[in-house]
């Protein structure tokens, strides 16, 4: 990175940083790309109760709990669309270079996992609304995709969701 790439960065957090102190519930996608700064920068200027990072490395261990919650939202957000789904994630296993995603579920694929470098778990407000997710960034600084706990017919966050969302979140953020 240059020196002038460097200062274009610091100051396109500078202004990421005063955005969400200003309105703390936006797309932060957006927030990265007006900015010229990645999601995974925009998701560390967030506070550390709204956002904790954790080690790839803890992959199995998330996605093995996911799949003992029920439905819940998936995403992937791309600069092309916003593709959601509602569904319980389906059990994977490796092979192949892929983590492959298989069971009955409308879920299903083959994730490149070595790309992934950090496990985010984002509790924040959206739009107005506390949200929950367990988001995965690559190594790019881009977001491969995103679980959102769950909401009931009211819109409000599942509650049994939530706390499982924040056992998670206390035990893997120490590993």
């Amino acid at each position: 990175m240059t020196i002038a790439s460097t200062a274009h960065t610091e100051a396109g957090l500078s202004v990421v940083r005063a955005a969400l102190a200003a309105k703390p519930d936006g797309v932060l996608e957006s927030l990265a790309e007006a900015n010229g700064v990645t999601y995974r920068a925009v998701l560390d200027c967030l506070s550390p109760e709204a956002a904790r990072a954790v080690k790839p490395e803890a992959f199995d261990r998330v996605w093995t709990e996911l799949t003992t919650w029920g439905p819940v939202m998936f995403i992937v957000h791309t600069a092309d669309g916003v593709f959601e789904t509602k569904a319980a994630l389906p059990p994977g296993t490796h092979g192949r270079g892929y983590f492959n995603i298989h069971g009955d579920s409308p879920i299903g694929g083959h994730l490149k996992i070595e790309r992934c470098a950090a496990i985010y778990f984002i509790d924040r407000p959206f739009f107005g609304r506390r949200s929950c997710s367990i988001q995965f960034i690559n190594s790019d600084g881009d977001a491969m995709f995103k679980v959102f706990v769950g909401r009931d017919e009211q819109r409000n966050l599942k509650t049994e969701q939530v706390e499982r969302f924040e056992e998670l979140r206390a035990v893997v953020v120490g590993l």
